[in-house]
């Protein structure tokens, strides 16, 4: 099964631009996924395992700063090919 992400994250108390960079070159290490970006999120298209194991290992990652933020929403298709 396909799925798209939406992800927006927010590193706080600290200079967060080098940390939020740092999470999307890290998302496109995994070739199984698209990573897109733009000014206000990150949309991540790939498979369910992939992207969900993706997001566990990137996200943990990220947990060690002291204070994350991620706002994600997941839908079951690939928002790309999808028209309603």
């Amino acid at each position: 099964m396909n799925v798209s992400f939406d992800i927006s994250y927010y590193p706080l108390g600290c200079d967060h631009i080098p940390h939020i960079l740092d999470f999307i070159e890290r998302l496109h290490r995994y070739p199984t996924l698209e990573v897109v970006t733009n000014g206000l999120s990150t949309q991540v298209f790939g498979e369910f395992d992939d992207a969900f194991n993706a997001f566990r290992t990137e996200i943990r990652k990220s947990f060690e700063l002291p204070l994350s933020v991620f706002v994600i929403k997941v839908v079951n298709v690939d928002q790309r090919n999808y028209s309603s």
